[in-house]
């Protein structure tokens, strides 16, 4: 699973619960006081609207099984170049796979079972006034680092200050609006916000990494390189080798295993990764029991390649397992910083020489649907004609926007019907012409600069270019040159994190609750930074305004209303190529391991499983 969707497990992305403070006293005066002084109740946990669904005192979430054993080791498998770095919080290296998810906890754990709600781990509660211009985290004393030392308000702050500081770009977009951080005493943090309209603060907040400031006192926090640093999860690193193995072992005396939050959850004794250069090589090993699970992502080796007795005697289990979770947008990404992309009808023209319908036949076993939203697989993607409050929020915009946007629904080109592709690149060859080229000589040229329309591919999976080259060779029917280079994961995430590429292909999940990450893919103030998940260099002033609109929609209904709005807008930019996504996760396990009953709506979770003794 790529850091992009699936092995980075995308963590969901809320907005927060207006919280039932106590009453204001009404003095002499007929006005109450300041709302974000008021006497505020402290929570288990919060929900985006409406009630959190877990009581306070509740035992565990309902899709785990809280009376899974302990025990066992789960073996993985990184198709990747290896990894050189134990820091997943910086731009600078490869991290090794895994580590920011079990050697660090956060203040609050999600449920995957809700579009948004959070739960104290590290903060035994949190305090929110109604209007959300600050929250209170108060610490559990019992909760600890794993060298022993307790986890104080101070190590937040550091955590906050680190990040924003020195990590990667996104914590300083995705914590933009925090205004000051106050250490009340060392079990208490306040954090005031400039954007009180931001309604999702207190509960992303809650997603922060802890770190442990006296660790990391006489350290260099983007240089650590290969040393195992001290974290506040379940597990710490037991052994690796460097690039090619890590070993992750839980800790006997983990401070939080009782928690209702971690019930059923992190069951096994160790976890290890063990790095293969070649997907092929990987799924044979994982055959011949090298490691334990899954995750299929080629519909042709899901068709063909898990056969045999193992799988007829249930020795390895093969599963499809339905999710509802937001697909999100996987294409052929546009850099829109290089001149050859700057024009949307280049972009869109060469939408038409991809032709899904044959690709999905020939190559995916008909295992696919057409992507037709950022937001697929949701409420919140943008269908048919904009109407109602949806079309309110547009018209702010008309001006500023195509008219089609108002006029025909967005739908990615087919090549159903009598024509098939060759309407298709007929249609691509007006839009061309259109933006001002023209064929000589067999060549797609510029009529002006007599420049050619040539571009470059750039893929880490050798797997991928039966996808591409069946587009290429469209294309050149069109006289367009596209050139594919395939490179290695490391050199492919340092090009990707520079924007040194002409189009990629990527994967760009979505919550159920979209907020303040939208910044970082869409809003033009990260367009040129490195590392940013603006991949397509999006720089438009209605997107801007469109994604302010949505981190501070109010409730839910507003929420969604606002996120198609803005999907609209996205898809007529015509910043991606659109390819397919898949409502289940294909699965293979060896039948030691077990998981629970019931899928949450996330769908599959490794923590949540167990090893049958």
């Amino acid at each position: 699973m790529t850091r992009t969707l699936a092995a980075s497990r995308l963590r969901s992305i809320f907005t927060c619960l207006t919280l039932l403070a106590s009453p204001g006293f009404l003095f002499a005066s007929d006005t109450a006081p300041d709302p974000s002084e008021q006497q505020v109740r402290p929570v288990h946990g919060m929900a985006m609207h409406g009630e959190p669904r877990y009581p306070e005192g509740f035992r565990h979430f309902d899709y785990l099984n809280p009376d899974a054993p302990k025990g066992g080791t789960l073996k993985m498998a990184v198709v990747a170049n290896g990894f050189d770095s134990f820091n997943p919080f910086v731009i600078r290296g490869v991290a090794a796979a895994g580590i920011s998810n079990y050697l660090y906890d956060t203040l609050l754990e999600y449920s995957a079972d809700e579009a948004f709600s959070m739960y104290g781990l590290i903060a035994e509660s949190l305090e929110t006034p109604e209007d959300r211009s600050h929250v209170v985290y108060n610490l559990r004393q019992s909760a600890r680092f794993q060298d022993g030392e307790p986890i104080t308000a101070e190590d937040v702050k550091f955590s906050f200050e680190t990040l924003t500081t020195e990590g990667h770009p996104f914590y300083r977009n995705y914590y933009a609006d925090v205004s000051k951080v106050t250490v009340e005493n060392p079990h208490r943090i306040r954090f005031d916000f400039q954007e009180t309209s931001n309604r999702e603060l207190p509960l992303i907040l809650g997603q922060m990494p802890i770190m442990p400031a006296h660790y990391w006192k006489d350290r260099e926090f983007g240089k650590n390189g290969l040393t195992p640093p001290v974290g506040s999860g379940a597990y710490q690193i037991d052994e690796f080798e460097a690039g090619r193995s890590i070993v992750y072992e839980r800790l006997d005396d983990y401070w939080a295993q009782d928690l209702a939050v971690r019930k059923g959850r992190l069951n096994f004794d160790s976890i290890r990764y063990d790095y293969y250069t070649d997907d092929t090589v990987a799924l044979e090993a994982f055959k011949a029991g090298s490691f334990d699970f899954r995750v299929e992502t080629s519909a042709k080796n899901w068709a063909t390649a898990y056969t045999g007795d193992r799988f007829d005697n249930g020795t390895i289990i093969k599963e499809a397992i339905e999710h509802h979770r937001p697909a999100g947008m996987q294409g052929f990404v546009f850099n829109t910083r290089k001149e050859v992309f700057s024009d949307p009808r280049v972009r869109e023209a060469l939408t038409y020489g991809f032709d899904f319908e044959w690709t999905n036949k020939n190559l995916f076993f008909g295992q696919y649907t057409r992507t037709n939203s950022y937001f697929e697989n949701s409420e919140l993607a943008a269908t048919g004609l904009p109407s109602g409050r949806e079309l309110e929020i547009l018209e702010q915009y008309r001006s500023q926007l195509g008219e089609e946007i108002f006029t025909k629904p967005f739908a990615a080109p087919s090549t159903d019907g009598k024509q098939g592709l060759r309407q298709n690149l007929r249609v691509a060859l007006e839009l061309l012409r259109s933006a001002g080229y023209e064929v000589r000589d067999g060549k797609m040229v510029h009529a002006k600069t007599g420049e050619p329309l040539k571009f470059e591919i750039l893929l880490f999976q050798k797997t991928f270019e039966r996808v591409v080259l069946p587009f290429k060779n469209n294309l050149a029917r069109l006289g367009i040159e596209m050139s594919v280079r395939l490179v290695d994961s490391n050199q492919y995430v340092q090009r990707v994190r520079e924007f040194d590429f002409d189009m990629i292909t990527q994967a760009i999940g979505q919550s159920d609750s979209p907020g303040n990450e939208q910044r970082e893919f869409w809003h033009s103030s990260t367009a040129d930074v490195n590392g940013s998940r603006n991949y397509a260099g999006v720089s438009d002033p209605v997107v801007d305004e469109l994604v302010s609109l949505v981190i501070q929609a109010p409730d839910r209904e507003e929420l969604v209303q606002r996120t198609r709005a803005l999907d609209r807008v996205l898809l007529s930019g015509h910043y991606v190529v659109p390819h397919w996504y898949l409502a289940k996760d294909r699965v293979a396990y060896w039948s030691h391991l077990k998981h629970p009953e019931k899928t949450p709506k996330n769908g599959t979770d490794l923590d949540n499983w167990w090893a049958q003794p």
